[in-house]
């Protein structure tokens, strides 16, 4: 990479240069996000993966189902996209003032990781920032110069190593059982596999519940970055990698860049998306409504690689629907006014964390498995909308949310201004 001295002279993204469509996309996405992640504040993270709570009844099963259906593994592909736009954004800015952008995304990338390790380790173990950066760290390394063109095929090609790789073991899960010796030492595997994850979600119950003290609290995280991280460079990295590059290639292809002008684009994924996603994972879910870790088999591995498909699509058709709402003069302004809650998105994701941690956790108010959930739905509306009043409030005396302004002070190696002229 080289850095040249007009690296220096680059600033953050001033009010007049930022794309409208992005900021009311990342503030929709918060809700999602949350929505998504409340489950595994109230409750052990380790369960809320696993779809359908079998044990759920009446309207806490109907909230259940819906949300695994429509929300679950369709907003973090959604803040992913973003990001990979960012990662664009941020090399056309800098190429555009004669500057390479390398070492300035590199910086970016290492304050988000330090950010992240901080959230993971003393905040919750469900953060997904140090994963991003982690990832991002490759694009860079891989990808900064790739043409146009090539982002989406190796985005959809990367995007796609899970789900062939979950079809791959489906496979070779129905291979082992037909040999009854094969059979029965392949089970005895997954069996072991389902009591490791029975434990991990015991020692989460005991950490992260009523009688579970900040120092304990902190040492289940240490244990759930180990487990977690052995996830990242086979499934989840590429998926992620994948998201990246086809949110790079949605910038510069100008669909996210100039959204009017792709409203005939906006309008066939919206279409696509919907009439292909939501079935897909109303089918996941009805053949396998609840993963098993103890169980691995083709149904299992194509009803969940449907459910990966499906995150896609639907994310694609919920960001298609935002950009033609904003070209409509009846939506445009209600769809706005999550732009400044998007706008200070790191902010708001950070402080839904505390805000929940605080709240459930046992060293917190030890609400830990005591919001039913059903109720969590109306409990994560009250908290967006907070957060989207004070985003309002914050913006219009501050130029930056106070994370982000941290962010951007470290990455240009200089406190940037924070507050608003009169």
């Amino acid at each position: 990479m080289n850095t040249t001295t007009t690296d220096a002279a680059l600033a953050p993204v001033s009010r007049p240069e930022r794309v409208d469509l992005l900021d009311v996309l990342r503030g929709f996405a918060l809700l999602g996000i949350l929505l998504m992640n409340i489950e595994a504040f109230v409750g052990p993270l380790a369960s809320a993966v696993t779809g359908l709570d079998p044990q759920l009844t009446g309207l806490d099963r109907w909230a259940d189902a819906a949300i695994y259906v429509i929300v679950q593994g369709k907003f973090y592909p959604l803040f992913a996209l973003l990001f990979g736009a960012g990662f664009a954004m941020i090399l056309l800015r800098s190429r555009a003032r004669g500057a390479g952008g390398g070492w300035l995304y590199l910086r970016r990338t290492l304050v988000l990781l330090a950010i992240g390790l901080l959230h993971y380790l003393y905040v919750w173990s469900g953060d997904i920032l140090t994963n991003y950066a982690l990832t991002a760290l490759v694009m860079l390394a891989l990808f900064r110069r790739t043409p146009t063109a090539r982002l989406r095929t190796w985005g959809l090609a990367l995007f796609s190593v899970p789900i062939v790789l979950m079809l791959l073991f489906g496979s070779f899960g129905e291979l082992a059982r037909q040999d009854p010796a094969s059979a029965a030492q392949f089970q005895l595997q997954l069996d072991e596999q389902a009591r490791e994850m029975a434990a991990i979600e015991a020692a989460q119950r005991a950490a992260y519940g009523p009688d579970g003290s900040f120092a304990e609290a902190n040492r289940q995280r240490r244990a759930d970055f180990g487990w977690m991280m052995g996830y990242v460079p086979i499934m989840f990295m590429p998926l992620v990698l994948g998201l990246f590059l086809l949110g790079a290639w949605l910038l510069r292809s100008g669909i996210w860049l100039q959204p009017d002008q792709h409203i005939d684009w906006f309008r066939r994924w919206r279409r696509l998306g919907f009439a292909i996603g939501l079935p897909l994972a109303l089918w996941s879910f009805w053949r396998v409504p609840t993963a098993d870790f103890a169980r691995m088999d083709i149904e299992a591995a194509t009803a969940a690689a449907a459910m990966q498909a499906a995150g896609l699509l639907l994310c694609l058709a919920y960001a298609s629907s935002i950009a033609l709402g904003l070209h409509n003069p009846r939506w445009q302004r209600r769809l706005l006014w999550l732009a400044p809650a998007g706008r200070m998105a790191l902010s708001n994701y950070l402080l839904q964390s505390i805000v929940c941690v605080g709240l459930f956790y046992g060293y917190g108010l030890g609400y830990f498995e005591r919001l039913p959930r059903a109720w969590q739905v109306p409990f994560v509306l009250a908290l967006y909308v907070a957060q989207v009043a004070f985003s309002h409030w914050w913006l219009a005396r501050y130029r930056f949310g106070p994370v982000e302004w941290l962010w951007r002070s470290l990455t240009y190696l200089s406190p940037q201004p924070m507050r608003r002229p009169a």
